[in-house]
């Protein structure tokens, strides 16, 4: 939760660089809660509980946004690169390769590696 908080904290900052684990815990937590209020206003047959999760929705849009292209940039490509997930087919899977790939070794362009900066500070 520790990390999904830490997203929600940064959601305008698109610069510096995102590990895998902030990236995919971020998601877990974000489909838990998004699941877990579709089931909610599913049994309950609500119509207010999935206008909620269209606002939750909306509100954790640009965190979203943010966590992911800074976890472009932790492996080297531009935020830009994202728009590769509009490609029909085959761009959400090469988004999802993208997102898996391990952290550029030290620095980059976009920033100092992330793991050595929480290893160094512990």
């Amino acid at each position: 939760m520790q990390w999904y908080l830490e997203a929600i904290k940064n959601y305008a900052n698109f610069k510096g660089r995102a590990r895998r684990k902030e990236y995919w815990l971020f998601n877990l937590f974000h489909i838990l809660i998004m699941g877990t209020l579709y089931l909610a206003g599913s049994a309950m047959e609500s119509l207010l509980l999935f206008v909620v999760i269209l606002i939750y929705y909306f509100l954790t849009l640009i965190p979203y946004l943010s966590v992911t292209v800074r976890r472009l940039h932790d492996i080297g490509y531009s935020g830009w690169m994202y728009l590769v997930n509009f490609i029909p087919l085959v761009g959400g899977i090469i988004l999802l390769v993208f997102t898996c790939l391990d952290s550029d070794a030290n620095e980059n362009k976009y920033g100092a590696n992330p793991k050595i900066s929480i290893n160094q500070s512990a």
